[in-house]
């Protein structure tokens, strides 16, 4: 399963790199959030896109603008439910690999990826 490999991925990059993970997968009507985290100043609803490689498009090229407006609802709901003073942001996490490979996977992660 190349999406939970991926999201794996990158919450170990994202606890490694200090963040404290509030949730993941967490669905509503609106769509699912793959994951929620707290860094600093922020709240960020994180949106991971695995691929084995970038030959034919970027793995953020398959974040759509119809997609983009599921995760901010389905933030909006989550932020509803769990108040906080903290600033939203929405990043994507691009993860390349194949689970099982000799080498770790190549993540790349974009701050502020989209919302406003």
């Amino acid at each position: 399963m190349t999406g939970a490999w991926g999201e794996g991925a990158a919450r170990d990059y994202l606890v490694r790199k200090g963040w404290r993970i509030a949730a993941c997968n967490f669905r509503t009507r609106f769509g699912e959030i793959d994951m929620i985290a707290q860094a600093g100043q922020y709240i960020v609803f994180v949106e991971v896109k695995t691929r084995r490689n970038d030959r034919f498009a970027l793995a953020r090229e398959h974040v759509t603008a119809a997609k983009q407006r599921r995760v901010i609802a389905a933030a909006e709901e989550w932020l509803q439910r769990n108040p906080s003073a903290l600033q939203p942001r929405f990043d994507v996490i691009e993860v390349y690999g194949e689970e099982g490979a000799p080498v770790p996977p190549r993540i790349n992660h974009l701050e502020n990826a989209f919302g406003g």
